[in-house]
C-alpha cells in the first residue's frame, strides 16, 4: 500500500489536470479531423487511446522530471516533499517506472498509422529535455507549449494521415495557451525559484505577470477565432468558444501571484477552458 501511495504522487495521478491539460489538445485535432472523415466509431476509440496515452505519458514525463530536478525539489517548500526529493524511493527504481510506462504508452501509439508512430517517437526528445529548460532559459514554458500540444498534429495525422497548415495554425494558438497558464502556474514558486537560481517566464515578467499572461491568452483568443470564423459555414461555434473566452479572463481576474492558492486555482480552470473548446472544434461536423 505505502509504494502504491509513493507511486500515485510521483507519477501525480492524484492531479488530474495535468494528464488532462496534455489530453485536450489531442481531443481538439480529433474534432477537427473527424470534421473531414465522420467515423464515429474511430473518432470516439482515438479519443479513448489518446486519453489513455495523455496520462502514461504525463505520467513516465512527471517521473523524469523529479528525477532531474530531485535536488532542486529539495529546496522548494511546494515541491520538498516529493517521492524523490523526499528519498522515499531510488532513482533507479523511478527510471524503471519510467521504462514501463513508456512501454506502455508504445503499446498505445503503434495502434495508429505509420506518420502518427513516427511523430510519437519523434515527441520523446521534447518531452525528455523539458526538465532541463529551467537551468538554461526563462522561457520553459514556451518549451512546454511545443512539447504539451504535440498531441494535436499527432491527433490530426491518426484521422488524416498528412499535414496540412491549419493544424499548425491550431498548434500555434495551443502554444500561447500553455506559455499563459503555466506562467500562472509557475508564479507559485517564484520566490523559491529565484533562490535556486532556476528560471521562469513568471520570473522574467513578474512586474508585468497578468499583461504578460493577457497578452498571450489574446493571441491564442485572437488566433483560434480568426481560425473559425474563416473555416465555418455558421456560427455555432461561438458558444462554446465565448465560455473557452470566458474561462480565460477569469483566470487572470482570480490570480494574484501574491497569493500561490489563487495561481493554482486559476490554473486548474483551464481544464473547462480546454473542454470548451473541444466543443467548439465538434461544431465542425454540425
Amino acid at each position: 500500500m505505502k509504494d502504491f501511495k509513493i507511486f500515485i504522487n510521483l507519477t501525480r495521478l492524484n492531479r488530474p489536470i495535468g494528464y488532462l491539460l496534455l489530453f485536450w489538445p489531442c481531443s481538439w485535432g480529433l474534432a477537427y479531423a473527424y470534421s473531414f472523415n465522420e467515423n464515429i466509431e474511430k473518432f470516439l476509440y482515438y479519443l479513448i487511446l489518446f486519453f489513455l496515452g495523455a496520462v502514461l505519458m504525463r505520467s513516465a514525463g512527471c517521473i523524469v522530471n523529479d528525477i532531474v530536478d530531485r535536488q532542486l525539489d529539495k529546496k522548494v517548500s511546494r515541491t520538498r516533499n516529493r517521492p524523490l526529493a523526499a528519498n522515499l524511493i531510488s532513482v533507479k527504481n523511478a527510471f524503471l517506472y519510467v521504462v514501463i510506462l513508456c512501454g506502455l504508452a508504445f503499446g498505445i501509439l503503434i495502434q495508429f498509422n505509420l506518420l502518427t508512430i513516427v511523430m510519437g517517437l519523434a515527441s520523446m526528445s521534447l518531452a525528455f529535455s523539458y526538465p532541463f529548460m529551467k537551468r538554461i532559459t526563462y522561457w520553459p514554458q514556451l518549451f512546454l507549449g511545443l512539447t504539451f500540444n504535440w498531441g494535436i498534429i499527432m491527433a490530426w495525422a491518426s484521422v488524416s494521415n498528412y499535414l496540412n497548415g491549419d493544424i499548425f495554425i491550431v498548434y500555434l494558438a495551443a502554444i500561447f495557451w500553455t506559455l499563459g497558464y503555466d506562467t500562472i502556474y509557475g508564479a507559485q514558486d517564484i520566490i523559491d525559484d529565484e533562490i535556486i537560481g532556476v528560471k521562469s517566464t513568471s520570473i522574467k515578467f513578474k512586474s508585468m505577470l497578468k499583461k504578460f499572461v493577457l497578452l498571450c491568452y489574446s493571441i491564442t483568443i485572437l488566433i483560434i477565432f480568426v481560425f473559425f470564423f474563416n473555416r465555418m459555414n455558421s456560427l455555432y461555434f461561438l458558444v462554446p468558444l465565448t465560455a473557452f473566452v470566458i474561462t480565460l479572463f477569469y483566470q487572470l481576474y482570480i490570480f494574484n501571484k501574491q497569493k500561490p492558492e489563487t495561481c493554482l486555482q486559476a490554473f486548474k480552470i483551464n481544464n473547462f477552458s480546454g473542454f470548451y473548446l473541444f466543443l467548439a472544434f465538434l461544431t465542425f461536423s454540425f
